[in-house]
């Protein structure tokens, strides 16, 4: 067992770990995500009557079929592939999961990209039927190091490669290792962290929910490693931030009605007493009362919606930024990582819609730093980025945001990049 996974579940007793956790699905097209959810959902008995029955008879006496409890679209079922990202839910004794099937193929990049963003571990497959385990440094597929490198700079806290398909090698003990040799190789490159590999045959069920019976591998299985695992805590502690996403008027007719400003915290608390300032306005004004789910509370801390009421009037509406006085410096301009997405290619002097929290704002790509090789994960020189492809960029907005680093604070830290002709997703930003 890995010293990160010791550590994991050394640590288990914190509330994180009891908290529901949120894993992705990620890798190669027909790497067997989608198998691999179908067997958590069958092991753990999570199938409905009807919905097995349903999947006996399309069987018609051969072995059922469990990625088609993900791919529900009639073109997913069709092709055999997963287009749109899935959500399913299931839940042992110990632990609730909601599981995310993000898309193997390329152009689906963008869905991987949508499901990592709130995700607390990434599960990604590695098909070792499709590499060549008998040289000494096996190269992985291009797919497999994206969405590697994606998970890593969307900041998921935990990262779990499942080498699958070992019912289909003659020899898994040595095939097994030599992928984790790779996989390591390409971590301690990229400066991910890997919390565990696992071997599993999703097809079969080896290793998956029951631990692996091998004198090659006394490790946990799949579901012991994502029972450990911690989910995400915000910030609780410090400065206050919330971008507002609703104001509701309180109470009828024509005398003071007192307005609550609701939004969910991004980090800190807040409660009634505290002396808050309103973005982009720049007015102050103290928090009158604090109110969670239509009841008044002491205080709200950070990944709860709360609602603010203030104790004087001032104009606020959705977009706007509740923080701690003198704690964001709004800016025009800054450094982000873009994770492009889009078939038209990203270049500087182009206009685009950001959106930031709740606010939409005008922008453009100043400048491209460079290009990030996902092979060699060396930065190259770029003029413009091509459809999944990573770069440094300059961004200049039209009006001054309070972002911060990405790395401290998902919420202020990340924007998606909209086209205004096409109004298509065109790509995340995560701000350096």
């Amino acid at each position: 067992m890995s010293t990160a996974l010791n550590t994991v579940i050394h640590d288990s007793d914190v509330d994180t770990h009891h908290r529901a956790l949120r894993f992705l699905t990620a890798g190669s097209v027909d790497d067997g995500k989608s198998t691999l959810i179908g067997r958590l959902l069958f092991d753990s008995r999570a199938i409905l009557a009807d919905q097995l029955d349903t999947l006996a008879k399309r069987a018609a006496g051969e072995p059922i079929d469990l990625s088609l409890l993900t791919d529900g679209l009639e073109a997913e079922r069709e092709q055999g592939i997963t287009i749109d990202v899935a959500y399913r839910y299931f839940a042992t004794k110990t632990r609730k999961f909601i599981i995310a099937d993000a898309p193997g193929h390329e152009q689906y990049t963008r869905n991987m990209v949508t499901a990592a963003a709130g995700s607390d571990a990434a599960v990604v497959l590695v098909d070792i039927t499709k590499l060549d385990t008998s040289v000494d440094a096996v190269d992985l597929l291009p797919q497999t190091r994206r969405h590697s490198l994606l998970a890593h700079l969307l900041r998921v806290p935990s990262i779990v490669f499942a080498v699958n398909k070992l019912d289909a090698v003659a020899q898994p003990g040595p095939a097994f290792e030599a992928v984790s040799k790779a996989l390591r190789a390409f971590a301690e490159q990229a400066g991910i962290s890997i919390t565990a590999i696992v071997p599993v045959s999703a097809l079969r069920g080896d290793n998956v929910t029951q631990p692996l019976d091998a004198d090659w591998y006394n490790g946990p299985s799949l579901l012991q490693v994502l029972e450990s695992l911690p989910g995400v805590q915000e910030r609780v502690e410090g400065q206050v931030l919330i971008p507002v996403q609703y104001v509701a008027k309180d109470g009828e007719g024509t005398g003071h009605q007192a307005r609550t400003l609701w939004g969910r915290i991004a980090h800190g608390q807040i409660k009634a007493g505290d002396e808050i300032q309103i973005l982009p306005s720049g007015e102050t004004a103290l928090v009158a009362e604090v109110r969670r789910a239509g009841s008044t509370v002491s205080h709200c801390v950070a990944g709860e919606s709360a609602g603010v009421v203030l104790d004087r009037q001032l104009d606020v509406s959705r977009g706007d930024w509740i923080v701690t006085p003198g704690s964001a410096k709004p800016t025009q301009s800054f450094e982000a990582t873009l994770a492009w997405l889009d078939t038209e290619p990203a270049v500087p002097g182009r206009k685009y819609w950001l959106r930031h929290g709740n606010r939409w704002v005008q922008a453009r790509i100043s400048a491209i730093e460079h290009r990030l090789d996902i092979h060699s994960l060396q930065e190259q020189e770029a003029t413009q980025l091509n459809v999944n492809e990573i770069g440094h960029v300059r961004i200049e907005t039209q009006a001054a945001l309070p972002v911060e680093p990405y790395t401290s604070n998902r919420v202020g830290g990340s924007l998606i990049v909209v086209d205004p002709t096409s109004n298509r997703t065109s790509g995340a930003l995560l701000v350096r």
